[in-house]
């Protein structure tokens, strides 16, 4: 984490020091934006983290393990695609979510099936990109989509959860 938040941290001192530089005030208005965003997000960030760490506190890591684990093979898989499909929210919540499930025992294939389906499918967002580009599209994209998180949870679990 500590390599991130540096390239973050050198990255935002150089544009806040380029937004400076220019003389038109860019900086402060990036930052007024910045507070913005920030306010807007914190609300979901802190519940996302409560919600990490209390699956971390609240459920054992042997049932994680049983259901979601290494050793869940194919229904661990499963149940991360379907999970991961109906995230709600942006990487603000899912990610830290999946932080709190690696923490507790669960597999890498079954997370990175939770992570795809959730990038992919979005159930959430359905009704959004039904309403801007159409029931055709959505269904052509979803369809051409499906297989991919649990195609990519096998593939993890064979590469990185293999011999565990």
């Amino acid at each position: 984490m500590l390599v991130p938040t540096i390239v973050m941290g050198v990255l935002a001192a150089i544009l806040l020091f380029a937004g400076y530089a220019r003389g038109e005030g860019q900086h402060l208005e990036g930052m007024k934006s910045a507070l913005a965003m920030t306010l807007s997000v914190l609300p979901l960030l802190v519940f996302a983290f409560v919600v990490a760490g209390m699956v971390q506190t609240l459920v054992s890591a042997e049932t994680i393990s049983r259901w979601v684990g290494a050793e869940s093979g194919l229904r661990g898989i499963v149940i991360g695609t379907i999970a991961g499909g109906l995230a709600p929210g942006g990487p603000y919540v899912s990610l830290p979510v999946a932080a709190g499930l690696v923490r507790s025992g669960a597999g890498t294939g079954t997370m990175v099936a939770f992570l795809t389906a959730w990038s992919l499918w979005a159930v959430a967002r359905l009704p959004m990109e039904v309403g801007v580009l159409g029931w055709r599209l959505t269904l052509a994209r979803i369809v051409s989509t499906f297989f991919f998180p649990p195609i990519a949870g096998l593939i993890a679990q064979f590469l990185f959860d293999h011999g565990k």
